[in-house]
């Protein structure tokens, strides 16, 4: 049975007097370790810092701020773990249309104004349902995929009143083995009995990855035109629209989708970056100034919008305004990894419109040289890059960008889009040695290992490999193969948590790039077999990943 006295508890409310009344009302129902954050920003610190129980979280937090963007923000970024409650406190009287269409919801929701027992009774709800979950969502910590989702199946007798989401969770966990199928049939008869806004979302996504497009663009289209609020539909059909060359009609799809929800950063990004693409620097610069401005106060800003304003700022040749964006991004993100390779490009950017080639020259070769050594640099960024380099006859410089793409995120899209930009400067030829180069790479690193492996010698397999993964972090097939030499090395040399964490955090890479691959689903079934072999339970898995935390919580505060 669930208690309240000894959870950890986050209040995220901006108002002081509230604040106060809820410090109140949480130690009269035996709630005492609270801690307190009045925004947005200072909450994700909080939480970046320590793990807890229970977050309460005010929907209206100012200053363009709401709980429910808080929320998808901090689940997005994996911030919380599964077992942290949300629950969001407001005043909207509306607000359960908007959580029952939220891709990401809360845990439940309360509606002022508060009374004690009805804030107890919700939480100890939550709570309560929390614990029914914690089985399959420790399975899915260990790794054990198959039997997180056997639990699920099981779970539906002993706990009739959630079986939806038991269902929900289910299908979801077989999107990540790369079982398309299951999930479908599972999205399926959910909604043969009831229709429930995030099963057709789903089973939508579930099409989309098996590429099944048409059928996909119908579910999305039908959910929007039913609730023109279910604002993940929108971002989800625009996905759909732009994987299947329609970049117009996905930018159409995004904009109703920001005029719906105006405040999330990463729509308006795509807003922009889409604008770019289809030739509207109107509309890019309005949605990346935005972007710009909102990113001051945000701990999710990236230097990356700013070189994307001066693009549209540029295109309007509106030059004043991209030499003060270029300016503003050294002065508030200079100290960013990615804050010198994006002022180069800018500023390269910048002269090669002014006509100033040598300076644009120069200033690309201190963009190139910087690219290898900024971390986190997305793959538009540096398709940017390739085409000035190339642009200004910097060919060397964009080759070996070629490469790095390919090296670090080698998923089929991004291989695709590559591929098009290349011929899109007659550079064909060229981009079919380059990928040839890569993939003869890939065999030789993947060939010692394997070497290794036939020959006993688990321990240099495994070096082996993840010396590879480290050369190509973003190719699914060396990942999946690392990922292997250490459930090899399991399978012959014993038990070692250390190498079934790497693994984990390898399949979980190469899923995110290779979601539909055969591989993935053999893989964890193997994971799965290699865990009942060796007996293991979450228990002895999560016991030390606690007292690891603990370790670390107590030298922080040294």
């Amino acid at each position: 049975m669930a208690s309240l006295d000894q959870l950890s508890v986050l209040v995220i409310e901006s108002q002081p007097t509230m604040r106060a009344q809820l410090r109140t009302m949480l130690s009269s129902i035996g709630l005492a370790e609270v801690q307190f954050a009045v925004s947005a920003g200072m909450a994700v610190r909080r939480l970046r810092e320590r793990r807890y129980d229970l977050i309460l979280c005010e929907y209206n937090l100012g200053d363009g701020q709401d709980g429910q963007h808080l929320l998808e923000d901090l689940r997005t970024h994996e911030i919380i773990p599964l077992d942290t409650l949300f629950v969001m406190i407001t005043g909207e009287r509306n607000y359960e249309r908007v959580v029952s269409t939220a891709e990401l919801s809360p845990n439940d929701y309360i509606l002022k104004p508060l009374a004690a027992e009805a804030l107890r009774a919700r939480l100890m709800r939550a709570l309560d349902k929390r614990d029914a979950f914690l089985p399959a969502w420790h399975l899915m910590a260990i790794g054990d995929t198959p039997e997180a989702i056997a639990y699920c199946k099981e779970a539906v007798d002993s706990y009739p009143q959630h079986i939806v989401d038991f269902m929900r969770l289910q299908a979801e966990l077989h999107v990540s083995a790369g079982q398309m199928a299951e999930a479908e049939a599972v999205y399926r008869e959910v909604l043969s009995g009831k229709y429930i806004p995030w099963a057709r979302l789903g089973l939508a996504r579930t099409l989309f990855l098996s590429k099944q497009y048409d059928e996909a663009d119908r579910i999305l289209s039908e959910l929007i035109a039913e609730n023109d609020r279910f604002i993940a539909a929108y971002d989800l059909l625009a996905r759909v629209r732009e994987d299947t060359g329609r970049p117009e009609a996905a930018l159409d799809v995004l904009r109703t989708a920001s005029e719906r929800s105006p405040y999330r950063v990463t729509r308006l990004r795509h807003v922009g970056a889409l604008a770019l693409a289809v030739n509207d620097p109107g509309v890019a610069e309005e949605a990346l100034a935005e972007v710009v401005r909102k990113g001051k106060y945000s701990d999710f800003r990236d230097p990356e919008d700013h070189v994307r304003l001066v693009q549209a700022q540029l295109a309007l040749n509106r030059v004043d305004a991209a030499s003060a964006t270029i300016t503003d991004l050294d002065r508030s993100m200079g100290g960013q990894p990615k804050a010198d390779l994006c002022k180069a490009l800018s500023t390269a950017m910048l002269h090669s419109h002014t006509g100033e080639a040598a300076r644009a020259r120069e200033a690309l070769l201190g963009a190139a040289k910087a690219a290898p050594g900024a971390a986190n640099m997305s793959v538009g960024l540096k398709q940017e890059l390739i085409k000035a380099c190339f642009d200004h006859q910097l060919g060397d410089a964009g080759g070996e960008m070629v490469m790095n793409i390919l090296r670090t995120s080698a998923d089929e899209r991004t291989v695709e889009t590559t591929r098009t930009l290349m011929k899109s400067r007659g550079l064909e030829k060229l981009s079919k040695e380059i990928e040839q180069r890569i993939q003869t790479e890939v065999k030789e690193l993947i060939s010692v290992g394997a070497e290794k492996a036939h020959a006993g010698d688990f321990d240099g397999a495994v070096a082996e490999m993840m010396n590879a993964a480290r050369k190509m972090p973003g190719n699914p097939h060396v990942l999946f193969n690392a990922a292997l030499a250490l459930l090899r090395h399991i399978e012959h040399r014993g038990w070692n948590e250390a190498f079934a964490r790497q693994a984990r955090a390898l399949i979980e890479r190469a899923r995110k790039l290779a979601p539909t691959s055969n591989r993935l689903s053999a893989i964890t079934e193997f994971m799965h077999g290699l865990i009942k072999r060796y007996g293991i339970r979450p228990e002895r898995v999560m016991d030390s990943a606690d007292k690891a935390a603990l370790f670390r919580r107590a030298n922080a505060r040294k």
